[in-house]
């Protein structure tokens, strides 16, 4: 029997790998959202409050452990179909907006809604791309691709690699996994399902934060807050359907071909 990593790539798998490495390398969040507000983030962060990061790392612990607990309850069945993605933007454009409206200081009340939804839209494209999402696995996959992408200016590539984040929260996952599947999500402060979510947590906060500097402008408003929730679900949805593709072509191929095959490739 042919072991998985002696397998050679197919000439459709190699092109949905560089595709997938396509989405998750580049472009950096940071830049898109420079490039809407037009004057560069760090701008922004000169504005927000000195205990902001604290905030928001609070508030992100508590969405993630909110929105893990939604995206489980209500996906329904597994099988293969279609993901929504327009669907799910539409849905985070109009909170966003409305987030605009008032200023940076609405993210601790929008982000748990918004979180639960980008987490859905996530599990969403696990499912097209044939996870099973009645898993353990899976679901904390979706978690993880918050954790991806989250590259700030001051970040070099070797930090935050699409490899290097996900060696990054290896353990932290594999404790999890099993913490879930002998318990459920029972206990939110179980400490393997803690740890988990903490390192989650302290890249999606990063990327929150820059968020809250693009707010924090005197010109975005609410029409570019509904813009900045647009790319923030643009973006994640790019990384989700990067990793999920990843995580495709591992069950087929072993994860170390696939990981030799990703690095080798030029885009």
């Amino acid at each position: 029997m042919t072991e998985p990593d002696e397998l050679e790539f197919s000439e459709c798998d190699l092109n949905d790998l560089r595709q997938a490495k396509t989405r998750l390398e580049y472009p950096s969040l940071t830049a898109k959202l420079a490039d809407l507000v037009g004057r560069p983030i760090e701008a922004g962060l000169k504005l927000l409050p000195k205990n902001w990061s604290a905030r928001v790392g609070e508030a992100t612990e508590t969405a993630l452990f909110k929105g893990l607990a939604f995206s489980i309850r209500t996906m329904g069945k597994a099988g293969t179909r279609p993901s929504h993605d327009w669907l799910h933007k539409l849905v985070v454009v109009g909170s966003g907006a409305a987030a605009g409206a008032v200023g940076f200081y609405s993210l601790i009340v929008e982000l748990p809604f918004s979180t639960c939804v980008m987490l859905r839209s996530i599990a969403d494209i696990a499912r097209s791309e044939g996870h099973d999402i009645s898993l353990v696995e899976v679901k904390l996959a979706c978690l993880e691709v918050l954790a991806l992408g989250g590259k700030s200016a001051g970040n070099d590539s070797v930090e935050t690699g699409y490899w290097t984040v996900r060696g990054a929260l290896a353990k932290s996952l594999s404790e999890a996994a099993t913490h879930l599947a002998k318990k459920g999500l029972t206990q939110e402060g179980a400490p393997p399902l803690a740890r988990f979510i903490t390192a989650v947590a302290s890249r999606f906060s990063a990327v929150i934060t820059e968020e809250a500097a693009a707010l924090a402008v005197p010109v975005v408003g609410a029409v570019s807050g509904g813009a900045i929730n647009y790319l923030f679900m643009n973006h994640f949805q790019d990384m989700a359907r990067g990793h999920f593709v990843v995580k495709r072509l591992e069950k087929k191929y072993g994860t170390a071909i696939v990981e030799s095959t990703y690095k080798d490739l030029v885009i």
